[in-house]
């Protein structure tokens, strides 16, 4: 079997190609192929850990489930992670390799990373009928083509046709891509078999003249004109969405409101949408020059950068703030780097994420994290068992998630573990994750995902409205965040299956529509 291929590539970053792929996953998994995601090299933040140990980006895993597929690093073999300024963390096919600055990485690594991803093309190539494929940023960036290994050159590879997306709510639409075709060269504008409209918003009878006008200037197809989507979700690959950043700014008209802070080098900040999607929470992401305010739960989220992202809270004034609510005795969590954060103490002796050796933290768990070059990546299932208000309502039910962090944390006497592993990577054991103090108003753990589990994430937040005299709310009642995202990926393919000309897409697959 060789699969047929199709690409998706976009004339800017940030117009929408990650969920295009997803929707057209979707629709070809609906109507019976098998399908998978590729996007030969990625940039994210946003991250995940496969069965088997192996790390890639958020949005091909977001892909791969709207194919009904096992996440797969061959669908993601090259991860750059950034650490700072120019320099990133290299991860091929699922397994850390060092860090590169962007020179070093484009002149001297690009070619040996382009071969793996040739290889992991082939392979997916090889189990599927359809490959969906990604770029990233523009192919018309003049200055990395001759380097570029994830746009017009993965669709010379696989023999792609091309659609262009564009985002026509920022503006500039039409102009960004007239400015593409007439930047990338004669063989690869070829390869450009039509152009989708994304993220529309008003009345369609009345864009039909630019419609008409584009493909009269670029003697391309417009082959649909995507609405901009509302009341579902899709996750996003790397920033919080600005559409997420507006809800979480307005007045709070729930319930229970939980602060999420925005650290600079924030990652897997997907941890947090089951809480938002919950109807009585109010979820709030909160930075420099947002007032913090006093919500029912403060969360530090992971970062990247661990020790700079402390730095910042410190010289933000954000670092005082939380120290103050938690005295006043407002409940703090911390996921991964943010469970870092939380401790007595930083130490980067190797410079491995930062180069500030040494910092103390907020002081609200008494831990102490030590950073290795040795990065652990491994999905686990863990039960509940830490003490005080919000984990013991939660005691002993189960989470599943998965570990991505490159520091070893240290307990001291006064604290005891939030969590148990009871499963890594399929096998039974018996390990102690995370910390809490007794009270159980602070409490961290490593494993990111663990609000995905609907039972855990409704306990916790019945715990926060009984500390408000509020009554709990059924706790059967809340999807599992699998679940609701499955649902998301039906009503996503629905959108989009109504605004594209699948016919012709299926025509330039080869392949009949089903």
């Amino acid at each position: 079997m060789t699969a047929k291929t199709i690409m998706v590539q976009g004339t800017a970053s940030h117009v929408g190609k990650s969920v295009l792929v997803a929707a057209l996953c979707r629709i070809f998994y609906r109507d019976g192929y098998r399908v998978a995601p590729y996007k030969s090299q990625n940039m994210a933040l946003n991250s995940f850990v496969t069965r088997d140990g192996g790390e890639m980006g958020r949005a091909q895993v977001v892909q791969a489930e709207a194919s009904g597929r096992e996440p797969s690093v061959d669908m993601n073999p090259i991860l750059l992670k950034p650490t700072g300024h120019a320099s990133s963390q290299v991860i091929v096919l699922g397994r850390p390799v060092g860090n590169k600055c962007a020179q070093e990485y484009h002149r001297e690594y690009a070619q040996e990373a382009w071969i793996k991803a040739c290889e992991a093309l082939e392979r997916l190539r090889a189990e599927n009928d359809i490959v969906v494929i990604e770029g990233a940023g523009s192919p018309a960036e003049v200055n990395l083509q001759e380097t570029e290994i994830v746009n017009m050159r993965v669709a010379r590879q696989a023999q792609a046709p091309v659609l262009l997306a564009a985002d026509i709510d920022k503006g500039g639409a039409l102009a960004s891509v007239v400015g593409t075709l007439e930047l990338i060269s004669p063989r690869d504008r070829d390869r450009v078999a039509g152009v989708i409209i994304n993220k529309f918003r008003g009345d369609l009878k009345l864009f039909q003249p630019a419609v008409d006008f584009l493909e009269a200037k670029i003697s391309k197809p417009v082959l649909g004109v995507v609405p901009y989507f509302q009341g579902f979700r899709v996750q996003e690959e790397d920033t919080v969405s600005e559409e997420t950043m507006r809800r979480s700014s307005g007045e709070a008209d729930r319930d229970v409101e939980i602060a999420v802070i925005h650290l600079p080098h924030i990652s897997n900040f997907t941890d947090f949408d089951p809480l938002e999607d919950e109807p009585d929470v109010h979820l709030r992401y909160v930075g420099r020059g947002t007032p913090l305010g006093r919500p029912d739960l403060v969360i530090v989220p992971g970062s990247k950068n661990t020790i700079e992202d402390l730095a910042y809270l410190k010289r933000s004034g954000l670092a005082e703030r939380i120290c103050a609510l938690s005295r006043e005795g407002v409940p703090v969590v911390g996921i991964c780097g943010g469970f870092q954060i939380l401790g007595r103490e930083l130490n980067d002796p190797l410079h491995t994420e930062s180069s500030i050796p040494h910092l103390e933290g907020l002081g609200l768990l008494d831990i102490s994290t030590t950073f290795a070059r040795e990065k652990i990546t491994t999905q686990v299932e863990a039960r509940a068992c830490g003490p005080g208000h919000l984990l013991e309502r939660a005691r002993d039910l189960t989470v599943t998630g998965y570990e991505i962090h490159m520091g070893v944390t240290r307990t001291g006497s006064e604290v005891v573990p939030a969590f148990e592993v009871i499963k890594r990577l399929g096998e039974e054991v018996s390990l102690w994750d995370g910390a809490a103090r007794p009270d159980g108003l602070a409490w961290g753990t490593y494993i990111h995902g663990v609000f995905d589990t609907a039972s855990f994430r409704r306990s916790i937040i019945n715990s926060l409205r009984q500390r408000k005299g509020l009554p709990p709310l059924d706790e059967t009642a809340s999807l599992s965040a699998w679940e609701q995202r499955q649902r998301d990926y039906d009503r996503l393919g629905e959108v989009v299956r109504g605004s594209l000309d699948m016919e012709k897409i299926y025509s330039l697959l080869g392949l009949p529509p089903r």
